[in-house]
Formats: structure tokens, C-alpha cells, sequence
């Protein structure tokens, strides 16, 4: 292992301005991970680009939390548990949604994103597949029953 780790040269092939950019403590920096790409507030992280600073971001990430927490708490929402709200949010309906309203719902999201309807297009596959499992979670609530 020696003899090889002696031999081998990590800048052979490289000219001096690629030795010199391989060397800069900012090397590797360049690409953007994806907290900190431009469309990262797709899973809820913060936009980085948003903010001039990084505590701006936090804070802001924390409010919204806070805002969700007390949301939470309204009288409206007891009915139904966390994770039985996100699914509403999915389906897009409110906390005082009936059984009927509800399937409806369901029933037309399945029409608009199902490929059999939409001429064959699998492009909302992910999008049927948790209308599928939001309904799935709230047919099954304790709210409905």
C-alpha cells in the first residue's frame, strides 16, 4: 500500500490554475447541496436563497412552526389528529369536512390524476399515490366514524 500511495500523484494531468483551485480550502463548494439549492423549500427546509442570512432563515423556519403548533390547538382541529390534518391538506378540505364530502373529493382527484383518465400520462403518479393514501388515512379516522 506504500509503494503505491508513494507513487501516485493526485495532481498529474492538472495545469497550474486546476492545481491551484484543487488546493483553495473552498474547493468542492462550488455545487450546491440540496438544503441550499434554490428549490429547496420543496420538503419544508428553508429557501436559502430567500435570505441574506442564514438566522433569518432559521427564524423564519421556527415561526412557521410555531404557526402550525397553534394551529394545532384551534377547537376545529381537535377532530382530527396531525397526521389526519396533513391528509386533509392533501386533498384539499377543510377541518369540518363530512363522510360524503370527503369521498367525493376523492373520487375526483382520482378522475383528474389517474392515468386511465388523463390519457395515459404517469407524470402524477406521486401525486395520485398520496390522494390514495391520504383518503386511505382518513376513511379510516375516528372522526368519521
Amino acid at each position: 500500500m506504500r509503494e503505491f500511495n508513494s507513487g501516485y500523484d493526485y495532481f498529474d494531468g492538472m495545469d497550474a490554475e486546476e492545481i491551484l483551485r484543487a488546493q483553495s480550502p473552498l474547493h468542492g463548494w462550488q455545487t450546491q447541496t440540496r438544503a441550499f439549492r434554490p428549490d429547496a423549500g420543496v420538503d419544508h427546509s428553508p429557501r436559502w436563497s430567500d435570505f441574506a442570512d442564514p438566522l433569518e432563515a432559521i427564524q423564519a423556519r421556527a415561526r412557521a412552526h410555531v404557526k402550525r403548533r397553534q394551529a394545532d390547538l384551534r377547537p376545529e382541529n381537535a377532530r382530527f389528529t396531525p397526521n389526519e390534518r396533513r391528509a386533509l391538506d392533501a386533498l384539499g378540505l377543510a377541518a369540518d369536512v363530512d363522510r360524503k364530502t370527503l369521498r367525493l373529493r376523492y373520487t375526483r382527484l382520482l378522475r383528474q390524476f389517474h392515468p386511465d383518465h388523463n390519457g395515459g400520462d404517469h407524470s402524477y403518479a406521486s401525486r395520485l399515490q398520496s390522494v390514495v393514501e391520504a383518503y386511505q388515512l382518513l376513511i379510516k379516522s375516528t372522526a368519521f366514524a
